[in-house]
């Protein structure tokens, strides 16, 4: 980490080195801000040392001060309820064809069953991810050009009323 910012992409290359070692916890310090990613809670927690306590899920950022007991549970609850689009496969996810062409879908956008939402690279070939659901793209979890698992969650979609397929 080459400053005080903290960067999603440093993040999952931390949670990556978690998984592929199996590491139970790796901790990582650099001035006012530590960074520590627990493979059996799969957290991540972050110590700012003038920072108010936070908690949200994996990936997304808890922050505590040093001197404070983390908090119970101050995660904000979606208003609606969205279920995950999740690869079926282990590869590199890319969220368009190309490097210069637009993305598949972004976040906001209503899709449909069938729908491509991205691709995975495995072994040299490419395989559309279609969407297994109608609704709107509330977010994409998984980062263009990031190796993602089978069954991990790449996006997340809100079923809408309508929308059925």
């Amino acid at each position: 980490m080459a400053s005080d910012k903290i960067d999603l992409q440093e993040i999952q290359q931390l949670i990556a080195l978690v998984e592929k070692y199996g590491l139970a916890e790796l901790s990582v310090s650099e001035k006012s801000l530590t960074v520590t990613v627990r493979n059996a809670q799969e957290t991540v927690e972050i110590e700012e040392l003038e920072a108010a306590p936070v908690t949200r899920p994996r990936a997304a950022l808890a922050r505590r001060t040093a001197a404070s007991a983390p908090p119970s549970a101050a995660v904000q609850q979606p208003e609606r309820p969205t279920v995950p689009l999740v690869s079926p496969m282990t590869g590199v996810f890319y969220t368009s064809p190309s490097p210069d062409a637009p993305v598949f879908v972004e976040p906001g956008e209503v899709i449909r069953v069938g729908q491509t939402v991205g691709l995975i690279e495995a072994m040299k070939v490419f395989s559309e991810v279609p969407s297994e659901i109608s609704g709107r793209l509330v977010e994409i979890r998984a980062q263009n050009g990031a190796l993602v698992q089978a069954g991990e969650t790449l996006m997340l979609v809100e079923p809408m009323e309508g929308t059925e397929e």
